[in-house]
Protein backbone atom coordinates (compact mmCIF):
# COMPACT_ATOMS: atom_id res chain seq x y z
CA UNK A 1 0.00 0.00 0.00
CA UNK A 2 1.33 3.69 -1.18
CA UNK A 3 0.41 6.11 0.93
CA UNK A 4 1.34 10.26 0.18
CA UNK A 5 0.57 12.64 2.70
CA UNK A 6 0.53 16.16 2.13
CA UNK A 7 -0.09 19.94 3.95
CA UNK A 8 -2.34 22.62 3.33
CA UNK A 9 -2.99 25.96 4.66
CA UNK A 10 -6.96 26.46 6.03
CA UNK A 11 -7.67 28.56 2.64
CA UNK A 12 -7.31 25.13 -0.19
CA UNK A 13 -10.80 23.80 1.98
CA UNK A 14 -13.02 24.79 -0.87
CA UNK A 15 -10.73 22.89 -3.24
CA UNK A 16 -9.24 19.77 -0.80
CA UNK A 17 -12.76 19.29 0.04
CA UNK A 18 -14.28 17.71 -2.84
CA UNK A 19 -14.36 14.68 -4.50
CA UNK A 20 -11.97 14.54 -7.31
CA UNK A 21 -13.25 13.44 -10.90
CA UNK A 22 -10.30 14.09 -13.02
CA UNK A 23 -7.86 11.46 -15.30
CA UNK A 24 -6.78 9.43 -11.89
CA UNK A 25 -9.64 8.51 -10.20
CA UNK A 26 -13.00 9.12 -9.31
CA UNK A 27 -14.55 9.56 -5.73
CA UNK A 28 -17.37 9.52 -3.58
CA UNK A 29 -17.70 11.48 -0.15
CA UNK A 30 -18.45 9.41 2.29
CA UNK A 31 -18.55 11.94 4.91
CA UNK A 32 -16.06 13.12 8.05
CA UNK A 33 -12.91 13.97 5.51
CA UNK A 34 -13.35 10.36 3.87
CA UNK A 35 -13.57 9.75 0.26
CA UNK A 36 -13.49 6.37 -1.36
CA UNK A 37 -12.86 5.81 -5.36
CA UNK A 38 -16.01 5.25 -7.48
CA UNK A 39 -14.07 4.27 -10.35
CA UNK A 40 -9.87 4.23 -11.36
CA UNK A 41 -6.96 1.95 -11.83
CA UNK A 42 -6.65 0.94 -8.46
CA UNK A 43 -7.35 -2.69 -6.42
CA UNK A 44 -8.09 -0.25 -3.17
CA UNK A 45 -8.12 3.73 -2.67
CA UNK A 46 -9.02 6.21 0.23
CA UNK A 47 -8.24 9.61 0.62
CA UNK A 48 -8.88 11.37 4.32
CA UNK A 49 -8.68 15.37 5.29
CA UNK A 50 -8.60 15.71 8.82
CA UNK A 51 -7.85 19.66 10.41
CA UNK A 52 -4.55 19.73 12.64
CA UNK A 53 -4.20 22.46 15.99
CA UNK A 54 -2.75 24.69 13.73
CA UNK A 55 -5.62 24.91 11.15
CA UNK A 56 -3.43 23.18 8.36
CA UNK A 57 -5.93 20.59 6.65
CA UNK A 58 -3.63 17.20 6.40
CA UNK A 59 -4.45 14.93 3.66
CA UNK A 60 -3.67 11.49 3.46
CA UNK A 61 -3.92 9.37 0.33
CA UNK A 62 -3.45 5.50 0.63
CA UNK A 63 -3.42 3.37 -2.89
CA UNK A 64 -2.39 0.14 -3.94
CA UNK A 65 -2.61 0.08 -8.27
CA UNK A 66 -4.32 -2.23 -10.22
CA UNK A 67 -1.62 -2.92 -12.72
CA UNK A 68 -0.31 -6.14 -12.42
CA UNK A 69 3.40 -6.35 -12.11
CA UNK A 70 3.96 -2.74 -12.90
CA UNK A 71 2.69 -1.23 -9.49
CA UNK A 72 6.39 0.01 -8.84
CA UNK A 73 6.74 1.65 -12.13
CA UNK A 74 3.18 3.96 -11.51
CA UNK A 75 3.45 4.59 -7.85
CA UNK A 76 6.43 7.09 -7.94
CA UNK A 77 4.41 9.20 -10.51
CA UNK A 78 1.45 8.70 -9.20
CA UNK A 79 2.62 10.34 -5.37
CA UNK A 80 3.79 12.95 -7.39
CA UNK A 81 0.06 13.74 -8.93
CA UNK A 82 -1.51 13.24 -5.57
CA UNK A 83 0.89 15.35 -3.90
CA UNK A 84 0.74 18.11 -6.31
CA UNK A 85 -3.44 17.97 -6.29
CA UNK A 86 -3.55 20.02 -9.26
CA UNK A 87 -6.60 18.61 -10.99
CA UNK A 88 -7.19 21.10 -13.83
CA UNK A 89 -3.66 20.44 -15.11
CA UNK A 90 -3.50 16.68 -15.32
CA UNK A 91 0.75 15.09 -15.46
CA UNK A 92 1.63 14.62 -19.24
CA UNK A 93 1.90 10.57 -18.85
CA UNK A 94 -1.85 10.25 -17.11
CA UNK A 95 -4.23 8.25 -19.58
CA UNK A 96 -6.74 11.10 -21.87
CA UNK A 97 -9.52 8.22 -20.36
CA UNK A 98 -9.23 7.25 -16.62
CA UNK A 99 -9.26 3.09 -16.26
CA UNK A 100 -10.84 1.43 -14.06
CA UNK A 101 -9.59 -1.62 -11.72
CA UNK A 102 -10.27 -4.39 -14.66
CA UNK A 103 -8.91 -2.68 -17.22
CA UNK A 104 -5.59 -1.68 -15.23
CA UNK A 105 -5.38 -5.14 -14.36
CA UNK A 106 -5.71 -6.32 -18.01
CA UNK A 107 -2.96 -3.84 -19.04
CA UNK A 108 -0.56 -4.74 -16.51
CA UNK A 109 -0.87 -8.71 -17.95
CA UNK A 110 -0.51 -7.55 -21.56
CA UNK A 111 2.67 -5.26 -20.79
CA UNK A 112 4.35 -8.24 -19.35
CA UNK A 113 3.54 -10.53 -21.97
CA UNK A 114 4.40 -8.40 -24.42
CA UNK A 115 7.96 -8.35 -23.33
CA UNK A 116 7.48 -12.29 -24.55
CA UNK A 117 6.48 -10.70 -27.78
CA UNK A 118 8.87 -8.35 -28.46
CA UNK A 119 11.75 -10.81 -27.86
CA UNK A 120 10.57 -13.05 -30.04
CA UNK A 121 9.92 -10.88 -32.52
CA UNK A 122 13.58 -9.36 -32.35
CA UNK A 123 15.53 -11.98 -31.81
CA UNK A 124 16.14 -13.30 -35.48
CA UNK A 125 16.67 -9.74 -36.90
CA UNK A 126 19.11 -8.81 -34.16
CA UNK A 127 21.47 -12.30 -34.93
CA UNK A 128 21.50 -13.25 -38.28
CA UNK A 129 24.15 -11.56 -38.82
CA UNK A 130 25.83 -13.72 -36.95
CA UNK A 131 24.04 -17.06 -37.81
CA UNK A 132 25.49 -15.84 -41.06
CA UNK A 133 28.88 -15.64 -40.04
CA UNK A 134 28.89 -19.99 -38.26
CA UNK A 135 27.41 -20.84 -41.56
CA UNK A 136 28.73 -18.95 -43.79
CA UNK A 137 26.31 -16.55 -45.23
CA UNK A 138 26.50 -13.57 -47.17
CA UNK A 139 23.94 -10.49 -47.01
CA UNK A 140 21.80 -12.58 -49.92
CA UNK A 141 21.76 -15.61 -47.92
CA UNK A 142 20.42 -13.69 -45.07
CA UNK A 143 17.75 -11.88 -47.05
CA UNK A 144 16.66 -15.36 -48.33
CA UNK A 145 16.68 -16.97 -44.94
CA UNK A 146 13.98 -13.15 -43.62
CA UNK A 147 11.80 -14.23 -46.81
CA UNK A 148 11.19 -17.99 -46.03
CA UNK A 149 11.03 -16.84 -42.84
CA UNK A 150 7.77 -14.75 -43.67
CA UNK A 151 6.01 -18.33 -44.37
CA UNK A 152 5.03 -17.98 -41.15
CA UNK A 153 2.17 -16.84 -42.31
CA UNK A 154 0.96 -20.29 -42.38
CA UNK A 155 0.80 -20.75 -39.06
CA UNK A 156 -0.31 -16.81 -37.81
CA UNK A 157 -3.54 -17.00 -39.52
CA UNK A 158 -5.24 -20.12 -38.45
CA UNK A 159 -3.82 -18.97 -35.48
CA UNK A 160 -5.25 -15.37 -35.02
CA UNK A 161 -8.40 -16.89 -36.44
CA UNK A 162 -8.67 -19.74 -33.91
CA UNK A 163 -9.11 -16.20 -31.56
CA UNK A 164 -12.38 -15.32 -32.79
CA UNK A 165 -13.62 -19.05 -31.86
CA UNK A 166 -11.55 -19.98 -28.58
CA UNK A 167 -10.95 -16.19 -27.10
CA UNK A 168 -8.48 -13.98 -26.97
CA UNK A 169 -7.01 -15.45 -23.55
CA UNK A 170 -6.66 -18.63 -24.73
CA UNK A 171 -4.68 -17.69 -27.77
CA UNK A 172 -2.46 -15.43 -25.85
CA UNK A 173 -1.54 -18.15 -23.49
CA UNK A 174 -1.08 -20.75 -25.85
CA UNK A 175 1.27 -18.24 -28.65
CA UNK A 176 3.24 -17.15 -25.71
CA UNK A 177 4.20 -20.54 -24.33
CA UNK A 178 4.86 -22.48 -27.76
CA UNK A 179 7.07 -19.44 -29.25
CA UNK A 180 9.64 -19.67 -26.33
CA UNK A 181 10.04 -23.35 -26.62
CA UNK A 182 10.04 -22.60 -30.66
CA UNK A 183 12.81 -20.45 -30.33
CA UNK A 184 14.47 -21.75 -28.19
CA UNK A 185 14.99 -24.72 -30.47
CA UNK A 186 17.10 -22.15 -32.59
CA UNK A 187 19.99 -23.21 -30.07
CA UNK A 188 20.12 -26.65 -31.39
CA UNK A 189 19.80 -26.34 -35.10
CA UNK A 190 23.01 -28.07 -37.51
CA UNK A 191 22.51 -25.99 -40.51
CA UNK A 192 21.01 -23.28 -41.76
CA UNK A 193 17.87 -24.73 -43.66
CA UNK A 194 17.21 -26.32 -39.48
CA UNK A 195 17.44 -22.92 -38.47
CA UNK A 196 15.08 -21.06 -40.90
CA UNK A 197 12.47 -23.61 -40.28
CA UNK A 198 12.60 -23.90 -36.74
CA UNK A 199 12.34 -19.81 -36.67
CA UNK A 200 9.48 -20.42 -39.49
CA UNK A 201 7.40 -21.72 -36.69
CA UNK A 202 8.57 -19.37 -33.49
CA UNK A 203 7.86 -16.07 -35.77
CA UNK A 204 4.15 -17.34 -36.32
CA UNK A 205 3.80 -18.10 -32.67
CA UNK A 206 5.36 -14.38 -31.72
CA UNK A 207 3.47 -12.52 -34.53
CA UNK A 208 0.04 -13.80 -33.36
CA UNK A 209 0.54 -13.59 -29.74
CA UNK A 210 1.43 -9.72 -30.97
CA UNK A 211 -1.51 -9.08 -32.97
CA UNK A 212 -3.84 -11.31 -30.23
CA UNK A 213 -2.53 -8.71 -27.58
CA UNK A 214 -3.68 -5.74 -29.89
CA UNK A 215 -6.91 -6.82 -30.26
CA UNK A 216 -7.66 -8.12 -26.38
CA UNK A 217 -6.50 -4.47 -25.64
CA UNK A 218 -8.50 -2.43 -27.77
CA UNK A 219 -11.73 -4.32 -26.47
CA UNK A 220 -10.98 -3.71 -22.73
CA UNK A 221 -9.64 -0.51 -22.69
CA UNK A 222 -12.11 2.90 -22.35
CA UNK A 223 -12.55 4.48 -25.99
CA UNK A 224 -10.21 7.54 -25.50
CA UNK A 225 -7.35 5.65 -24.20
CA UNK A 226 -7.29 2.76 -26.67
CA UNK A 227 -3.79 4.73 -28.03
CA UNK A 228 -2.20 5.29 -24.93
CA UNK A 229 -2.46 2.18 -23.50
CA UNK A 230 -1.48 0.45 -27.10
CA UNK A 231 1.81 3.28 -26.99
CA UNK A 232 2.64 1.40 -23.82
CA UNK A 233 2.38 -2.35 -24.86
CA UNK A 234 4.58 -0.89 -28.13
CA UNK A 235 6.73 -0.17 -25.03
CA UNK A 236 7.21 -2.97 -23.39
CA UNK A 237 7.49 -5.16 -26.69
CA UNK A 238 10.23 -2.56 -26.93
CA UNK A 239 11.51 -3.88 -23.98
CA UNK A 240 12.00 -6.94 -24.66
CA UNK A 241 13.54 -6.19 -27.93
CA UNK A 242 16.01 -4.06 -25.80
CA UNK A 243 16.51 -6.95 -23.94
CA UNK A 244 17.54 -9.07 -27.19
CA UNK A 245 20.24 -6.09 -27.30
CA UNK A 246 21.47 -6.19 -24.22
CA UNK A 247 22.88 -9.58 -24.51
CA UNK A 248 23.75 -9.69 -27.84
CA UNK A 249 27.73 -8.57 -27.42
CA UNK A 250 28.09 -12.25 -25.68
CA UNK A 251 27.71 -13.03 -29.94
CA UNK A 252 31.31 -11.37 -30.34
CA UNK A 253 32.67 -14.55 -27.79
CA UNK A 254 32.43 -17.30 -30.30
CA UNK A 255 31.14 -18.30 -33.55
CA UNK A 256 28.70 -20.04 -31.54
CA UNK A 257 28.02 -17.78 -28.75
CA UNK A 258 24.42 -16.38 -30.71
CA UNK A 259 22.80 -19.62 -30.04
CA UNK A 260 22.28 -18.34 -26.15
CA UNK A 261 20.49 -15.77 -26.82
CA UNK A 262 17.72 -18.53 -27.88
CA UNK A 263 17.52 -20.03 -24.66
CA UNK A 264 16.91 -17.24 -22.74
CA UNK A 265 13.00 -17.54 -23.70
CA UNK A 266 12.85 -20.55 -21.45
CA UNK A 267 13.33 -18.40 -18.86
CA UNK A 268 10.16 -16.20 -19.20
CA UNK A 269 7.93 -19.53 -19.33
CA UNK A 270 7.11 -18.65 -15.74
CA UNK A 271 5.70 -15.38 -16.35
CA UNK A 272 3.81 -16.71 -19.12
CA UNK A 273 2.70 -19.14 -16.75
CA UNK A 274 1.24 -16.36 -14.64
CA UNK A 275 -0.20 -14.59 -17.05
CA UNK A 276 -2.06 -17.55 -18.35
CA UNK A 277 -3.84 -18.27 -14.81
CA UNK A 278 -4.61 -14.64 -14.60
CA UNK A 279 -5.46 -13.10 -17.39
CA UNK A 280 -9.29 -12.81 -18.30
CA UNK A 281 -11.19 -13.10 -20.98
CA UNK A 282 -11.90 -9.99 -23.09
CA UNK A 283 -15.39 -8.81 -22.60
CA UNK A 284 -16.71 -8.10 -26.00
CA UNK A 285 -15.64 -11.68 -27.11
CA UNK A 286 -17.78 -13.16 -24.22
CA UNK A 287 -20.45 -10.54 -24.31
CA UNK A 288 -23.10 -11.55 -27.30
CA UNK A 289 -22.32 -10.52 -30.74
CA UNK A 290 -23.41 -11.65 -34.27
CA UNK A 291 -20.92 -13.54 -36.46
CA UNK A 292 -20.24 -10.77 -38.65
CA UNK A 293 -19.49 -11.83 -42.58
CA UNK A 294 -16.21 -10.20 -43.86
CA UNK A 295 -18.23 -8.80 -47.10
CA UNK A 296 -19.10 -5.02 -46.15
CA UNK A 297 -15.50 -4.41 -44.78
CA UNK A 298 -13.85 -4.96 -47.83
CA UNK A 299 -12.71 -0.84 -48.40
CA UNK A 300 -11.47 -0.72 -44.91
CA UNK A 301 -9.92 -4.10 -45.30
CA UNK A 302 -8.47 -2.98 -48.14
CA UNK A 303 -6.87 0.27 -46.60
CA UNK A 304 -5.25 -1.08 -43.83
CA UNK A 305 -3.92 -4.06 -46.18
CA UNK A 306 -2.11 -1.76 -48.48
CA UNK A 307 -0.73 0.64 -46.19
CA UNK A 308 0.56 -2.38 -44.41
CA UNK A 309 2.17 -4.14 -46.88
CA UNK A 310 3.96 -0.20 -48.47
CA UNK A 311 5.21 0.42 -44.32
CA UNK A 312 6.84 -3.38 -44.01
CA UNK A 313 8.14 -2.48 -47.66
CA UNK A 314 10.78 0.13 -45.94
CA UNK A 315 10.47 -0.93 -42.09
CA UNK A 316 11.54 -4.64 -42.45
CA UNK A 317 14.53 -4.04 -44.24
CA UNK A 318 15.59 -1.01 -42.56
CA UNK A 319 14.83 -2.65 -38.81
CA UNK A 320 16.58 -6.58 -40.09
CA UNK A 321 19.48 -5.33 -42.53
CA UNK A 322 20.53 -2.94 -39.81
CA UNK A 323 22.91 -4.68 -38.34
CA UNK A 324 24.13 -5.81 -41.61
CA UNK A 325 24.87 -2.23 -43.29
CA UNK A 326 26.45 -1.27 -39.70
CA UNK A 327 28.77 -4.33 -39.57
CA UNK A 328 29.62 -4.59 -43.45
CA UNK A 329 29.35 -1.07 -44.46
CA UNK A 330 30.67 1.06 -40.83
CA UNK A 331 32.51 -1.78 -39.48
CA UNK A 332 30.71 -2.20 -36.41
CA UNK A 333 31.27 -5.23 -33.76
CA UNK A 334 28.84 -6.44 -31.81
CA UNK A 335 29.30 -4.72 -29.32
CA UNK A 336 28.86 -1.62 -30.86
CA UNK A 337 25.79 -2.29 -32.86
CA UNK A 338 24.71 -2.78 -29.36
CA UNK A 339 25.73 0.41 -28.23
CA UNK A 340 24.35 2.52 -31.57
CA UNK A 341 20.85 0.50 -31.33
CA UNK A 342 20.79 0.96 -27.76
CA UNK A 343 21.59 4.99 -27.84
CA UNK A 344 19.69 5.19 -30.98
CA UNK A 345 16.39 3.34 -30.71
CA UNK A 346 15.83 4.05 -26.56
CA UNK A 347 14.86 7.66 -27.54
CA UNK A 348 11.70 6.45 -29.45
CA UNK A 349 10.14 5.75 -26.54
CA UNK A 350 9.68 10.05 -26.46
CA UNK A 351 7.60 9.42 -29.60
CA UNK A 352 5.65 6.46 -28.59
CA UNK A 353 4.44 7.95 -25.90
CA UNK A 354 3.69 11.29 -27.29
CA UNK A 355 2.50 9.93 -29.91
CA UNK A 356 -0.32 7.74 -28.21
CA UNK A 357 -1.33 10.24 -26.36
CA UNK A 358 -2.01 12.57 -29.08
CA UNK A 359 -3.77 10.09 -31.65
CA UNK A 360 -6.19 9.52 -28.52
CA UNK A 361 -6.54 13.67 -28.33
CA UNK A 362 -5.60 14.80 -31.49
CA UNK A 363 -6.77 12.16 -33.90
CA UNK A 364 -4.66 8.83 -35.38
CA UNK A 365 -4.30 10.71 -38.97
CA UNK A 366 -2.49 13.75 -38.60
CA UNK A 367 -0.21 12.04 -36.34
CA UNK A 368 0.54 8.68 -38.06
CA UNK A 369 1.15 10.59 -41.39
CA UNK A 370 3.46 12.81 -40.18
CA UNK A 371 5.31 10.39 -38.72
CA UNK A 372 5.77 8.56 -40.99
CA UNK A 373 6.98 11.16 -43.45
CA UNK A 374 9.19 12.45 -40.93
CA UNK A 375 10.55 8.69 -39.64
CA UNK A 376 11.15 7.99 -43.06
CA UNK A 377 13.28 10.70 -44.28
CA UNK A 378 15.93 10.65 -41.40
CA UNK A 379 16.02 7.07 -41.59
CA UNK A 380 17.38 7.46 -45.50
CA UNK A 381 19.74 10.20 -44.25
CA UNK A 382 21.18 7.27 -41.66
CA UNK A 383 22.16 5.32 -44.39
CA UNK A 384 23.39 8.31 -46.45
CA UNK A 385 25.63 9.47 -43.70
CA UNK A 386 28.36 8.50 -41.20
CA UNK A 387 29.97 9.48 -38.01
CA UNK A 388 28.11 11.00 -35.86
CA UNK A 389 25.34 12.89 -37.95
CA UNK A 390 24.42 9.15 -38.45
CA UNK A 391 23.91 8.70 -34.86
CA UNK A 392 21.69 11.83 -34.74
CA UNK A 393 19.51 11.32 -37.66
CA UNK A 394 18.95 7.61 -36.57
CA UNK A 395 17.56 8.99 -33.05
CA UNK A 396 15.19 11.42 -34.39
CA UNK A 397 14.18 9.13 -36.95
CA UNK A 398 13.00 6.50 -34.23
CA UNK A 399 11.66 9.91 -32.06
CA UNK A 400 9.34 10.58 -35.03
CA UNK A 401 8.57 7.44 -36.51
CA UNK A 402 7.93 5.99 -32.88
CA UNK A 403 4.47 8.29 -33.11
CA UNK A 404 3.10 5.79 -35.71
CA UNK A 405 3.30 2.95 -33.77
CA UNK A 406 0.30 3.70 -31.50
CA UNK A 407 -1.71 6.03 -33.73
CA UNK A 408 -1.87 2.97 -36.54
CA UNK A 409 -1.39 0.46 -34.63
CA UNK A 410 -5.01 0.56 -33.15
CA UNK A 411 -6.63 0.61 -36.66
CA UNK A 412 -6.88 -3.10 -36.98
CA UNK A 413 -8.68 -4.03 -34.32
CA UNK A 414 -11.03 -0.75 -34.42
CA UNK A 415 -12.24 -0.85 -37.54
CA UNK A 416 -13.32 -4.95 -37.47
CA UNK A 417 -16.39 -6.44 -35.44
CA UNK A 418 -15.45 -8.40 -32.74
CA UNK A 419 -16.23 -12.06 -34.73
CA UNK A 420 -13.93 -10.79 -37.44
CA UNK A 421 -11.09 -8.92 -34.93
CA UNK A 422 -8.78 -12.27 -34.90
CA UNK A 423 -9.32 -13.60 -38.89
CA UNK A 424 -8.79 -9.71 -40.37
CA UNK A 425 -5.74 -9.07 -37.46
CA UNK A 426 -3.98 -12.27 -38.86
CA UNK A 427 -4.69 -11.74 -42.38
CA UNK A 428 -3.52 -8.32 -42.41
CA UNK A 429 -0.24 -9.31 -40.56
CA UNK A 430 0.11 -11.93 -43.33
CA UNK A 431 -0.19 -9.26 -46.26
CA UNK A 432 2.28 -6.97 -44.25
CA UNK A 433 4.37 -10.14 -44.30
CA UNK A 434 4.40 -10.44 -47.85
CA UNK A 435 5.21 -6.32 -47.92
CA UNK A 436 7.97 -7.60 -45.59
CA UNK A 437 9.56 -10.10 -48.07
CA UNK A 438 9.06 -7.92 -51.09
CA UNK A 439 11.14 -4.71 -49.06
CA UNK A 440 14.11 -7.46 -48.18
CA UNK A 441 14.17 -8.69 -52.05
CA UNK A 442 14.15 -5.16 -53.07
CA UNK A 443 16.21 -3.72 -50.53
CA UNK A 444 18.56 -6.84 -50.42
CA UNK A 445 18.53 -7.26 -54.32
CA UNK A 446 19.77 -3.45 -55.01
CA UNK A 447 22.70 -3.96 -52.15
CA UNK A 448 23.85 -6.82 -53.70
CA UNK A 449 24.26 -5.59 -57.12
CA UNK A 450 26.50 -3.10 -55.82
CA UNK A 451 23.96 0.33 -54.74
CA UNK A 452 24.53 1.64 -51.43
CA UNK A 453 22.26 1.31 -49.08
CA UNK A 454 21.37 5.23 -48.92
CA UNK A 455 19.84 4.75 -52.34
CA UNK A 456 18.38 1.18 -52.06
CA UNK A 457 16.42 2.24 -49.26
CA UNK A 458 15.56 5.58 -51.21
CA UNK A 459 14.26 3.48 -53.91
CA UNK A 460 12.17 1.72 -51.02
CA UNK A 461 11.09 5.20 -48.78
CA UNK A 462 8.95 5.98 -52.00
CA UNK A 463 6.56 3.21 -50.40
CA UNK A 464 5.36 4.76 -47.32
CA UNK A 465 5.47 8.66 -48.25
CA UNK A 466 2.39 6.87 -50.27
CA UNK A 467 1.27 5.92 -47.07
CA UNK A 468 1.27 9.04 -45.63
CA UNK A 469 -1.44 10.40 -48.23
CA UNK A 470 -3.22 7.68 -48.50
CA UNK A 471 -3.78 8.57 -44.17
CA UNK A 472 -5.19 11.95 -45.15
CA UNK A 473 -7.15 11.34 -47.58
CA UNK A 474 -8.84 7.80 -47.27
CA UNK A 475 -8.30 6.57 -43.70
CA UNK A 476 -11.42 6.76 -41.19
CA UNK A 477 -10.90 8.75 -37.80
CA UNK A 478 -11.34 6.60 -35.16
CA UNK A 479 -10.06 8.44 -31.39
CA UNK A 480 -12.97 8.92 -28.59
CA UNK A 481 -15.59 6.24 -30.60
CA UNK A 482 -16.75 3.02 -29.21
CA UNK A 483 -15.49 -0.24 -30.90
CA UNK A 484 -19.62 -0.50 -31.15
CA UNK A 485 -20.15 3.06 -32.89
CA UNK A 486 -17.21 1.70 -35.07
CA UNK A 487 -18.37 -1.29 -35.88
CA UNK A 488 -22.56 -1.68 -35.53
CA UNK A 489 -22.96 -5.30 -35.98
CA UNK A 490 -21.57 -5.49 -32.28
CA UNK A 491 -25.19 -4.19 -31.28
CA UNK A 492 -26.83 -6.81 -32.72
CA UNK A 493 -28.36 -9.59 -30.51
CA UNK A 494 -27.16 -12.85 -30.51
CA UNK A 495 -26.39 -16.22 -28.55
CA UNK A 496 -24.05 -16.11 -25.51
CA UNK A 497 -20.92 -17.61 -25.88
CA UNK A 498 -19.05 -18.76 -22.74
CA UNK A 499 -15.48 -19.35 -22.51
CA UNK A 500 -13.10 -20.91 -19.91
Amino acid sequence: MARVVVLHPPDAAERILVPRDDALVREHDEGGGRYRMDDGPFRSYERTVTTRDDGQLEEHVDFRVATRFWGLLFVPPLRRAFAAHDRDHMPWWAPPQRLDERAASILGLLLTVSIVGGYLGTLITQTLTYVGDEFGTDIGGQKNVLSAVRASIVLLVPLAALADRLGRRRLISLTAGLGCVATATGAFVPSLLGYGISQTVARGFASALIVLIAILSAEEMPAGSRAWSYSLIALTQGLGAGICVWFLPFADDSARAWRALYLLPLLMLPLVLIVARTLPESRRFVATHVDAPIAGHGRRFALLAVSGFLLAVYATPSSQLGNEFLNDARGFSASRVALFTVLTVTPATIGVIVGGKLADVRGRRVVGAVGIVGGTLLSVATYASAGWTMWVASTMSSVIAGAVVPALGVYRPELFPTSLRGRAGGVLEGVQVLGAVAGLQLVGGLVDAGHSYSSAFGVAAIAPMAVAVLILVAFPETAHRSLEELNPEDRSPAPSRETG
